[in-house]
């Protein structure tokens, strides 16, 4: 019997195969879980077509965090389908380009609050439509529901993470004050601080090949930024009934680097 046998998890931001969550829906499915894909937008056809490389082809919900219309509808549709929610995987993340790049002056109160709307307040949002159906998984016994996200170490200022860094900050501090208040629901909230992947996303992030230059030589066990497995392990975990009594936490996933000073 898999870890996640008979769960219901529902990962957001999958794009292509070599996607962070893609790696935890496989990942996922493989442990015996039941897993429903959103995508949004431009990438929602990407998304339907990454569904099919999965172990048992995924559905796709679509899902703009940006517009309270489509979470309702998708909360709507889930709850058609499913009566619990014992999972949430929050892979969402977006800055426009003045975003990036190392000058923090560049970008607009419009850009920025678009970048801390899709990365950071966007975990709220989709908690929040999906709430009866989180709370359900509590109510039957068992650990309850688990909603996970991914993140990017917000404690020190990165080269060319500029804004997205601040909403990696925001997203930290969003999930302690969630997790505060969503424990007596038996909802655990926790985050993965992930070492840099080569993913989609990361490649457009300016100066982001200076990160997969360094990150291995200063990770005291390695980094393979190609490696996607290890972090959709880690969301397993958190996923799964191994971790019961874990919530507001930050697992970083990144082979030691946070641990270490400049």
């Amino acid at each position: 019997m898999g870890l996640l046998e008979g769960r219901r998890i529902l990962v957001t931001g999958v794009l292509t195969d070599a996607s962070l969550a893609f790696a935890v829906a496989r990942t996922a499915q493989q442990e015996g879980a039941e897993v429903v894909l959103s995508g949004a937008g431009r990438g929602l056809s990407l998304t339907r077509r990454t569904a099919r490389k999965l172990p048992v082809e995924a559905d796709v919900l679509e899902i703009d965090v940006t517009e309270p219309e489509q979470l309702a509808a998708a909360a709507a549709s889930l709850t058609e389908r499913w009566d619990r929610l014992d999972g949430l995987v929050h892979a969402i993340g977006y800055a426009p380009p003045e975003c990036l790049g190392g000058d923090m002056f560049r970008a607009n109160w419009d850009q920025v609050q678009l970048a801390l709307h899709v990365s950071a307040y966007s975990l709220k949002a989709l908690v929040e439509a999906f709430r009866p159906l989180l709370v359900a998984a509590g109510q039957g016994g068992g650990t309850g529901a688990s909603v996970v996200g991914l993140d990017f170490d917000a404690s020190v200022a990165w080269p060319a993470y500029d804004w997205m860094g601040v909403s990696k900050a925001a997203l930290e501090s969003l999930s302690r004050y969630l997790a505060r208040d969503l424990g007596h629901q038996r909802i655990r909230v926790n985050l993965v601080a992930a070492g840099p992947v080569k993913t989609l996303a990361a490649k457009s992030i300016p100066g982001f090949i200076a990160f997969e230059e360094t990150w291995a030589e200063r990770a005291p066990l390695g980094w393979d930024v190609l490696d996607t497995d290890v972090v959709a392990r880690a969301c397993l975990a958190l996923l799964s009934d191994l971790l019961p009594m874990t919530t507001g936490e930050i697992l970083h996933v990144d082979g030691g680097v946070h641990a270490l000073g400049a």
